[in-house]
């Protein structure tokens, strides 16, 4: 580290203590982000543990969603999120529009609407979902009424797969993970045929039905804890690679394609966090009426995994919130 960095990180210390500030990133941030972070984790482990985190500041190192989604869960606290322009590609396919004209297609219908999607199309659902809880909410939803399943088409299809429900999918995918191709799976197996193949939940099927594992960043990162595998393959945005290394420093994991990578997410970088810190700005703000529709989809959800599996710290956030 030369001493312009050391500077950099030093002042980065030094803002987030006089601020009472936490950093906290997504698994597929980059290197120095990851390690200047005080939290680690998915896109919803990232917006959780902004509202347990006791710090009055949170420093949201990912992709726009996930801010927001924060902002929702601890509207008590300052969100920034150090980018002027790091929307998720996924979440931007899909406009409010876009959703009321499949609602309008499909009257009585009930919204699933996966948790990477912006606040406003949140606000015009009936539940949020990740990928661990969609099958389940799918088969409670599934016997009131037709289903609409939004952003992803390709979670959205695992969904109807696993349930055996047909549901509305909007045909949004993940720009990052569907440049992922079968060849590269197949490619990576010639060159380490032990290797375990893990597949995040927004590949194609074609990727999918090659892996091992199939889910979010923390599946993977669950999966590649418990197997005794050395060896991995890895289809998935490329920034988890170093998540993955640094927490397993005796196994190897390979790529299945390098291409696979986020450019929005890797917008942020140590200069924005600082930015961001010395400015306050950007700062997550929604209106009121989209705060308030957008919270009933996430709380939908909370309520329908069941106040056991409800992480105590996110019904004390609601509960506080009002």
């Amino acid at each position: 580290m030369d001493s312009r960095d050391a500077a950099l990180l030093d002042r980065i210390q030094d803002l987030k203590s006089k601020k009472h500030a936490a950093i906290l990133a997504h698994n597929c941030q980059s290197s120095g982000v990851q390690e200047i972070a005080d939290f680690v984790g998915d896109s919803w482990e990232v917006s959780r543990f902004a509202a347990s985190v006791s710090a009055s500041t949170v420093v949201i190192c990912g992709v726009d969603f996930i801010a927001e989604t924060a902002a929702l869960l601890c509207p008590d606290k300052t969100v920034l999120h150090p980018s002027g322009n790091s929307a998720c590609p996924l979440a931007e396919m899909l406009t409010v529009d876009h959703l009321r004209q499949m609602k309008k297609q499909n009257p009585g219908a009930k919204v699933i609407c996966y948790i990477k999607s912006s606040a406003a199309v949140k606000a015009e659902s009936d539940i949020c979902c990740t990928e661990t809880n969609a099958a389940s909410i799918a088969r409670r939803l599934g016997q009131e009424a037709p289903l609409i399943f939004v952003p992803d088409q390709y979670l959205g299809d695992a969904v109807c797969q696993e349930t055996g429900l047909e549901m509305s999918l909007f045909p949004g995918y993940c720009p990052s993970d569907i440049k992922i191709l079968p060849e590269d799976i197949r490619k990576q197996k010639t060159l380490h045929p032990l290797a375990r193949v893990l597949a995040h939940s927004q590949c194609t099927p074609q990727v999918k039905v090659l892996a091992d594992a199939i889910g979010n960043t923390a599946t993977l990162i669950k999966f590649a804890a418990q197997t005794r595998s050395e060896e991995m393959i890895v289809a998935c945005e490329a920034g988890i690679l170093f998540t993955l290394q640094k927490a397993f420093p005796r196994k190897r994991f390979f790529l299945a394609a390098e291409r696979a990578t986020c450019g929005k997410m890797k917008r942020i970088t140590l200069e924005t966090i600082l930015w961001s810190l010395e400015s306050g700005a950007p700062k997550i703000q929604l209106p009121e009426e989209v705060q308030k529709s957008a919270r009933r989809a996430i709380d939908n959800m909370l309520n329908s995994a069941g106040p056991e599996s409800t992480p105590k710290e996110i019904r004390e956030a609601h509960e506080n919130a009002g």
